[in-house]
């Protein structure tokens, strides 16, 4: 007993008895932290840690959360924990922004009737709102999107993108909201098909899109809210002209996309752009203080966008390539007003095969007018009087009764280039904003209509742009690399002969 109680006062003993006392305290207090730490709401345990933030939510989707007033249900009808980790992570996320979503986890392999009850597959996430009745669903791999044609490459298939935020504002913003547009998209003048992603983008806006054929029927549809071309290669006839004239003069909203004809070999076309105080310069546009790497005609534009037209624009990064340029002219009505929102900088230039004309070129422009909405299309300025069955005159205003017309916006929207919206140049640069400035301007021309269309996260190696090349640029590139190595150099060649 008495070597036992020695043994416990010498001074290792002691030592290790203190350490492993601390060790044990160490061990407790991580335990006590985990625990609490396991209590908090997933949003604040969960830190995004990938290179493509897929967990990160826009500003877009965080105010349409703040400001959703209905409660929508999440019914997610899989086994919680075989699902994928980081839909399940995104789903906690996303639901905590707002106390009207609810989420609710159904097991179908417990409960296999669910299925058919809400006609889903497995794998599926439904969402729906009992106010207005409406629902939709969302399967996993609509937000995990696997490419399948890299199998033909590689010989396995790999994520593509990572879309729970868009599918899922989209499906919320479709079941609590009855605002539904209708867009038409021309053809028969060699007009190019709008991009897959762009078309994703219009559904997930909730706007139908449709072709129609101008050759075929020039009675520009009632139910169009938008028309849309998207670079024409030919000409309107002359019955085409009017009648896009007459759809604008009662009210119509027109998108147009200048393709690599230039709009001064289409005259039709040009005469409708004039009207509404745009023409077009000759040649393709350069800027060599604004360009992607050295190449003059691949032109970050300078914006000059406000309210919804910057919504979601961070780094106003939007690449043009073989831009038309434009310049603003006086309109044919003092009522119209044109504004630009994408020029180059004074440094322009419109190039022709003979030519270099500097200056300052508009790459995107607006028109807008205010027209009464009684008006039919080619009917004047409603001034026109008519006889009544006594012979005697009196106006239109006078005759239906009503103190006021109603008023409507028409608006004429061109960008100097198509290949704005060109998919192999927004999946090269995903870093670029071209499809959401391209799809605020489209929400732009309808009241009350926010863009809650969100593209999808890239799970595939992401490449940096460089926006200005000059010699900050190559000495960033270049210069410090070359110095800190002949540093070392020098140091490595002294110690050696030391």
């Amino acid at each position: 007993m008495e070597k036992m109680k020695k043994l416990f006062h010498t001074t290792g003993t002691a030592h290790g008895i203190y350490s492993v006392g601390l060790t044990a305290v160490v061990v407790a207090i991580v335990v006590v932290v985990n625990l609490i730490f396991g209590q908090l709401p997933e949003k604040y345990r969960s830190i995004d840690v990938s290179s493509s933030k897929i967990y990160e939510i826009t500003e877009t989707s965080r105010d349409f959360l703040k400001d959703l007033d209905t409660d929508v249900k999440l019914t997610v009808l899989a086994v919680k924990e075989e699902a994928d980790e980081r839909i399940r992570t995104f789903l906690s996320k996303y639901a905590s922004l707002s106390k009207h979503i609810k989420v609710e986890w159904i097991d179908p392999v417990l409960h296999p009737s669910a299925l058919q009850d809400y006609d889903a597959s497995e794998n599926s996430i439904i969402i729906s709102c009992e106010k207005t009745g409406r629902t939709t669903n969302v399967t996993f791999d609509k937000i995990v999107v696997v490419d399948y044609s890299s199998y033909y490459y590689t010989g396995s298939i790999s994520e593509s993108e990572f879309d729970g935020e868009g599918q899922l504002t989209s499906a919320v913003n479709y079941v609590t909201s009855e605002a539904e547009k209708q867009i038409y998209r021309t053809a028969g003048h060699g007009e190019s098909m709008l991009p897959a992603n762009i078309t994703e983008l219009m559904d997930k806006n909730n706007y139908t899109v449709s072709e129609w054929n101008l050759l075929m029927d020039q009675e520009i549809p009632e139910d169009c809210d938008l028309l849309l071309m998207n670079a024409p290669a030919n000409d309107l006839t002359e019955e085409e002209r009017d009648a896009v004239l007459s759809y604008l003069a009662g009210g119509g909203k027109m998108m147009l996309l200048l393709g690599e004809t230039n709009s001064t070999e289409l005259p039709n076309l040009a005469a409708v752009m004039k009207e509404y105080g745009m023409e077009a310069a000759d040649g393709y546009i350069a800027d060599p203080q604004r360009c992607y790497q050295g190449n003059a005609f691949y032109i970050f534009p300078m914006l000059s966008v406000s309210g919804d037209m910057a919504k979601g624009l961070s780094s106003e990064m939007v690449l043009l390539i073989n831009a038309h340029g434009l310049n603003l002219t006086e309109p044919a009505r003092e009522t119209i007003s044109t504004t630009s929102f994408m020029t180059t900088s004074n440094t322009g230039s419109a190039v022709t095969e003979d030519t270099q004309t500097e200056g300052t070129y508009t790459l995107g422009a607006v028109a807008t007018e205010t027209v009464s909405g009684t008006e039919e299309p080619g009917s004047g300025n409603g001034d026109e009087t008519a006889e009544d069955a006594d012979g005697t005159e009196e106006t239109a205003s006078e005759s239906d009764g009503s103190a006021e017309d109603p008023k409507k916006e028409a608006r004429l929207t061109v960008i100097s280039s198509a290949n704005m919206i060109d998919s192999q140049l927004t999946e090269t640069f995903t870093t670029l904003e071209n499809t959401a400035l391209f799809m605020n301007a489209v929400t732009a021309n309808f009241d009350g209509v926010e863009n809650l269309s969100i593209e999808p996260k890239s799970l595939a190696v992401q490449y940096n742009t460089i926006q200005y090349v000059g010699l900050i640029s190559l000495f960033a590139i270049f210069g410090i690399p070359l110095v800190i190595l002949a540093g070392g150099f020098t140091v490595w060649f002294k110690r050696r002969k030391a």
